[in-house]
């Protein structure tokens, strides 16, 4: 505790962050995105045949030779990356001839094919190796801008003739984030110790993990997978949206937007870089795509365009009040508003006289059954409409506000007659079925669907029966733990006051994920099966080649903001956080610290506990309000202060603050 306190007298005395960096601290030890775009590979995994020198390839200076048909070594860059390899040909024949393999997972490092980007299918080896024929040239060779690779940690090199070939200086041009040259100047941060983990900074790892995972989906709009697939090899030249930089679903693929996806990156986005320029694009281009006739958007960005799914279409909807909400962007909302409110009417135009939205629009994030009254697609219509009740607000739409209040009232009243079971204490999948999904009950909670504190407490017990040691399993998608909605359940563990289930959630799911020797153990993997294999299922039955499953997948960073906003407790209510709430988690922890930024300043908590005080230090922008929820309840001071002891003094009060440095002590 020493060592934090001497942290945050640092943070809250001395330190004036500049607009836009966040303060520095032990916690930039974690913080694992590159300073430079130009790295070089860490260690080497493999070497086959004759390699002389390989250790050479760890640097710029100095050559390895291969010589032989067939002998290869296989590099190690330490963590996710993505880009353009680049090497020089310092020795070489005219029959001098390689080829280079790509690999996120250490499982499909092989000589004679990459994993599979292109498209799933474990019969063949669509993106195969690329290759690099005879007569090799000396001097300087960088990867085909087409043949970018989008994410790998793996690199294997190998000689395809009996010549030898000397190279050096083989590095890797990072694509991610085109617009920022130093990736790990963030804006927000996150710190504390866990002793309930075996790694005591696990969940600081897991909050860089999860920034870093989103920060390799952001990319330059031209830079999406070509559809129609390539019959062999890979091609990422594709027009991914109107504008870039874009934010698109995972590194590797499907490299494009899914608004779905957006709804767990965009507030990782948030809380950690605040570069919310790639979300804007990425609405701006689902709201071009429009049917000028209904109303409806597609279900993913181009080149994919994929249309049919009324849940992805509203997380376009949701999207765009958290992209509203963080940034207070009112040109854009305006330039857009026709469009949300054209949408709104069309989803609310499939709300039958049952009350209940009728799904017709099926495709969803992999998940099976949906359709028909489903409450998974309730739950967010409801929350869509949560959300335009705000955004008709700040429109100074008065009529559309009422409306839409209307109709979320009576769709709550309706959702808990149609989907509750009192025998099972959870929300059943649709009104013929007994299955109680993963995905709606997290949203209920999450969405204030549940009408009593007693009712959440219930689900989020009913949902912790569906674990195992890998981590929370999913009915509605047998066999399978998507971290995608798993991340929205960690939420809904906070949300209803059961923070040990939360924090025991997030050392099981991702812990294994970042621990695992299948994967990366840098970024996030899209999905797993109960046993954490690599396998996925989709929501038409196609069984996914384990070798196209993605290790950096925006959708699976839900412990980022997660930390932010429960843990820390502070959250923006209003844009821009002109107003904001302050409620730590204290979650079997004795302290934490963090922030994050919005154009109005820096908004920073910090908190410790002991034995007799629970201490709680805030600085927030002059100007702003908010309103604080302590955890514990005792005498309390605010800036020296005394305060009013509450009536009850065994609940723990809220306090009302303005913008400025604060610190709040309670005796215990």
């Amino acid at each position: 505790m020493r060592y934090f306190t001497a942290a945050l007298t640092a943070v809250f005395t001395f330190y004036s962050p500049a607009l836009g960096l966040a303060p520095s601290g032990p916690w930039d030890a974690f913080n694992i995105s590159p300073k430079s775009k130009t790295i070089y590979p860490k260690a080497i995994h493999t070497v086959e045949g004759s390699v002389q020198n390989p250790l050479n390839l760890l640097s710029s200076a100095g050559g390895a030779t291969l010589s032989g048909n067939g002998s290869w070594v296989a590099l190690d860059f330490g963590m996710e990356v993505g880009g353009w390899i680049s090497m020089n040909f310092d020795s070489v024949s005219s029959t001098s001839a390689i080829s280079l393999s790509f690999t996120e997972s250490p499982v499909f490092i092989r000589p004679y094919a990459s994993d599979d980007s292109s498209y799933p299918d474990a019969s063949t080896t669509y993106d195969g190796v690329l290759s690099v024929p005879a007569p090799l040239t000396e001097g300087y060779w960088t990867q085909p801008a087409f043949a970018l690779r989008g994410g790998f940690r793996y690199l294997s090199v190998v000689s395809n003739s009996d010549d030898p070939v000397t190279i050096s200086n083989l590095s890797c041009a990072i694509s991610f984030m085109p617009h920022v040259e130093d990736m790990s100047q963030y804006t927000g941060y996150f710190y504390a110790h866990d002793p309930g983990s075996d790694d005591e900074n696990f969940l600081t790892k897991l909050w860089y993990s999860g920034a870093y995972t989103v920060q390799t989906g952001t990319v330059a709009v031209n830079t999406g997978r070509q559809v129609p697939f390539v019959s062999s090899g890979w091609a990422n030249n594709a027009t991914l949206g109107v504008a870039g930089p874009i934010i698109v679903d995972g590194a590797k693929r499907d490299r494009a937007v899914w608004p779905g996806d957006m709804g767990i990156a965009v507030p990782t986005q948030f809380v950690s870089t605040n570069d919310l320029l790639p979300t804007k694009n990425a609405l701006s281009t689902m709201f071009a795509a429009q049917n000028p006739t209904t109303g409806a958007l597609p279900e993913s960005g181009p080149p994919l365009s994929q249309q049919g799914s009324d849940t992805y279409l509203m997380w376009t909807l949701i999207g765009t009040h958290n992209y509203y909400l963080y940034s207070g962007d009112m040109d854009w909302l305006q330039t857009v508003w026709t469009n949300y409110t054209k949408a709104v009417a069309y989803v609310e135009s499939k709300v039958d006289s049952t009350g209940l939205m009728n799904i017709t629009g099926l495709r969803d994030w992999g998940r099976f059954g949906q359709g028909g009254h489903n409450a998974e697609g309730n739950a967010i219509l409801y929350k869509l409409l949560t959300n335009s009740i705000d955004l008709a607000t700040y429109m100074g739409n008065t009529t559309l506000a009422s409306a839409w209040s209307y109709n979320a009232s009576a769709l709550k009243v309706k959702y808990n007659e149609a989907f509750w079971l009192p025998y099972a204490g959870m929300y059943r999948d649709n009104e013929t079925t007994t299955l109680t999904p993963q995905d709606a009950n997290s949203f209920a909670i999450l969405f204030n669907l549940t009408t009593s504190p007693e009712q959440a407490n219930t689900v989020s017990q009913g949902l912790q029966k569906n674990w195992n040691s890998f981590g929370a399993l999913a009915p509605e998608l047998p066999d399978t733990i998507s971290p995608f909605i798993g991340g929205f359940e960690v939420q809904a563990h906070f949300a209803s006051g059961n923070d040990e289930a939360a924090m025991d959630l997030l050392r099981r799911e991702w812990g294994y994920m970042l621990t695992t020797n299948l994967s990366v153990q840098s970024t996030l993997l899209e999905g797993y099966t109960a046993n954490g294999s690599l396998y996925y299922r989709s929501q038409d039955g196609y069984n996914y080649d384990p070798s196209y499953i993605s290790h950096s997948h925006g959708w699976s960073s839900g412990p980022t903001s997660a930390l932010t906003y429960y843990v820390l407790g502070l959250t923006v209510t209003s844009p821009q956080g002109q107003t904001w709430s302050i409620a730590p988690h204290l979650s079997g922890l004795s302290s934490a610290e963090g922030g994050f930024e919005t154009p109005l300043g820096s908004f920073l908590v910090s908190w410790r506990t002991g034995s007799q005080t629970f201490t709680l230090n805030i600085s927030v922008p002059e100007g702003t309000s908010g309103i604080v929820q302590l955890p514990q309840s005792g005498a309390i001071t605010v800036d020296n202060e005394p305060q009013t002891s509450p009536a009850n003094s065994a609940i723990p009060p809220s306090l009302s603050l303005g913008g400025g440095n604060h610190t709040i002590i309670v005796q215990l």
